[in-house]
């Protein structure tokens, strides 16, 4: 026959102490990314760099669009959008934009916040990704509106028969999106380096070396093309061509321009990603 089974033992007094702890009321939810998005919103609204970064940015882009739109007439905007006068402080403006994109990531690595963020949200990727959506939205909505602003402006100041026939509307959401990307692109290369001044030195690299390198690669006919090429692509004029500053320009609308800004910025962003698990904080 086989053997009755054992009668299970009696609970130990650790056991029964801990059957009888203290269960806290309030609910406990699993963490997702509205969590980080939250954090990362607190975060980047509670920090000063914000507020002067975007502060610069609108006294740029609004202030030499009004000083533009006051030093113009209506036949000035006859073969232009009225946003044009933006495009002037957007040239400057968008340095700002890269300044914050750097500083939304490297500046937690600089004062070692980085690993309290780490503790509390370990998924790294859930972090990073929360920053640039909620940086990108912060950008986009900012450049846009400044846009939008200086052109309506322009546009009621200098309205009239023949005027204002070129579309302007286009320009504030390519305008917006391209000075947008370009600092997600710079929180991507501030996630990767970990080092404010070195990623935003990177970036004015990235900004002004295409547009000042064409001039000395067009003495040889070797490098004439790419000179070509760079000129095309480089940040100032494919703001330029967006705005349809120049009939010279391709009839694009910018559009081959901000193409190719996604593809380097979401290079960027997977280069940023797979650098952020595998390295150590």
């Amino acid at each position: 026959m086989a053997p009755a089974p054992a009668a299970p033992a009696p609970p130990s007094a650790w056991q029964q102490a801990m059957a009888n702890a203290y269960a806290s009321p309030i609910p406990i939810k699993k963490t997702n990314l509205g969590h980080a998005l939250t954090s990362e919103w607190t975060k980047i609204k509670s920090v000063r760099s914000t507020m002067w970064t975007l502060g610069i940015f609108l006294l740029l882009v609004i202030g030499i669009g009004l000083l533009a739109v006051a030093n113009t007439d209506p036949e000035d905007y006859r073969d232009v959008p009225f946003t044009i006068p933006a495009f002037f402080g957007l040239i400057l403006g968008q340095i700002c934009l890269i300044t914050l994109g750097v500083l939304v990531t490297s500046s937690e690595y600089g004062t070692g916040m980085i690993r309290t963020t780490f503790t509390a949200s370990p998924q790294r990727y859930r972090v990073l990704a929360a920053k640039a959506l909620v940086f990108f939205v912060i950008a986009f909505v900012v450049s846009a509106g400044s846009i939008f602003f200086v052109g309506l402006v322009a546009s009621g100041a200098h309205s009239g028969p023949g005027v204002g026939e070129v579309s302007w509307i286009d320009t504030v959401f390519k305008g917006g999106l391209y000075v947008s990307l370009l600092g997600v692109l710079a929180l991507a290369v501030g996630s990767m380096l970990r080092h404010s001044a070195g990623a935003i030195t990177t970036m004015l690299g990235v900004v002004l070396v295409p547009a000042i390198l064409p001039a000395f690669l067009g003495i040889w006919d070797s490098t004439r093309k790419l000179g070509e090429k760079m000129t095309d692509y480089n940040a100032i004029n494919s703001l330029a061509e967006i705005f349809k500053i120049d009939a010279s320009f391709a009839s694009g609308g910018g559009t081959a321009q901000l193409v190719l800004l996604v593809v380097v910025t979401a290079a960027a962003l997977g280069g940023a990603f797979a650098l952020l698990e595998k390295r150590d904080v």
